[in-house]
């Protein structure tokens, strides 16, 4: 299964200290099941996976710190000079959450496929009639005039 809101704040939740029972009672679980839900969700691959992904991304960021260096968003726009490179990038890593590369592939969606009908009211209107004055109710042909030079 992927990865609820539930599940990623419960995951928060473990990640800021807390423990198993109180994540959970913190995630939004009853009371009175938290601490079955709290084990039973300690050991999800999914929330499991989440936890390893936010560790990974808090240790780069220290290693950036002792470096001197620091990661802000100036940072990314020289990574990504075009928006969609981003939204593809965000598309494509497998390490993010799957929400959030769903919304990127919707927000890319329209400036990489066109609408099927991209024209306005009039002209969709006009092909319509015209379409519509073919075949058996479209105007008669005019008649034949036959010149006959006797």
């Amino acid at each position: 299964m992927a990865l609820t809101d539930k599940k990623r704040r419960f995951a928060d939740a473990l990640l800021s200290g807390a423990s198993n029972r109180a994540a959970a009672i913190e995630a939004g679980y009853s009371e009175k099941t938290a601490s079955q839900a709290g084990s039973k969700l300690a050991k999800d691959p999914d929330v499991l996976a989440h936890m390893e992904r936010k560790k990974a991304v808090e240790k780069a960021k220290d290693e950036a710190r002792v470096e001197g260096k620091s990661f802000n968003l100036q940072d990314l726009s020289r990574m990504f000079s075009d928006p969609l490179q981003f939204l593809k990038a965000v598309m494509n890593d497998g390490g993010e959450d799957m929400k959030l590369r769903v919304e990127a592939a919707k927000t890319m969606m329209p400036y990489v496929h066109g609408k099927i009908a991209d024209q306005g009211k009039k002209e969709s209107k006009k092909a319509a009639a015209n379409s519509a004055s073919k075949g058996r109710f479209g105007p008669s042909p005019p008649p034949k005039l036959v010149v006959d030079n006797r």
